[in-house]
């Protein structure tokens, strides 16, 4: 579970979005009413609505050794993972990695913990991390997180939680710091993990993960 342990061992390494403007300016028509009788009639023609200036999408751009990744587009709640069903709860799963993969690129973990419990030790010890070596300065690249494969029989075990077998593969970390372009690193894993989900008020929830071994 090397993606999760490198995060708890070296809090010291470890490790934001974009507005969109749309203007709509439309052009008006008037027309010339008559000035007196056996005048000739006079028209003004409708001025052409000016064209809209177009949606402007910042482009992502990946972190590397200069500096952090820009314009990360952050994960959509599928409507799949919305559902008390076990499809819901598998795509919930991948959900919540791409939640941590937005994480690690950013340092931003609000979405994150909005769907994790505060009672998931490790979850706690990854997001602090994370959250205050970005605010400290250090950023770190590579590290993208897979889940290829995500199975569960849909069955409350004995906690009252239903359990997720997932593999996670995660690329090889490269951790930096304006002082320090490239000063540490994490080589690529390929890992089982259990996750502990729970559907309450509406929507799943993490409650824990841990590894397989």
């Amino acid at each position: 579970m090397t993606f999760l342990f490198c995060a708890a061992r070296r809090r010291q390494w470890l490790p934001v979005a974009a507005a969109v403007l749309v203007i709509w300016m439309a052009g008006c028509s008037a027309e010339a009413t008559p000035e007196a009788s056996g005048s000739t009639i006079g028209s003004v023609s409708p001025s052409a609505s000016e064209t809209p200036t177009p949606t402007v999408t910042p482009k992502y751009k990946p972190a590397d050794a200069k500096g952090r990744a820009e314009n990360v587009p952050v994960p959509v709640l599928p409507e799949a993972a919305k559902a008390e069903t076990k499809e819901g709860l598998l795509a919930f799963g991948r959900y919540w990695f791409d939640q941590l993969n937005y994480a690690y690129e950013t340092g931003d973990v609000t979405g994150l913990n909005a769907v994790t419990s505060p009672t998931c030790e490790f979850c706690v010890r990854l997001s602090t991390s994370l959250n205050a070596n970005y605010t400290q300065g250090v950023w770190l690249s590579g590290g993208k997180l897979r889940t290829p494969s995500l199975s569960s029989t849909y069955k409350l075990d004995r906690t009252g939680n239903f359990q997720v077998i997932v593999q996670v593969q995660q690329d090889r970390i490269d951790y930096h710091s304006m002082n320090a372009p490239n000063y540490k690193l994490t080589p690529p894993s390929d890992t089982g993990n259990v996750m502990l989900v729970v559907f309450k008020d509406g929507g799943w929830y993490l409650n824990d993960l841990h590894p397989i071994r």
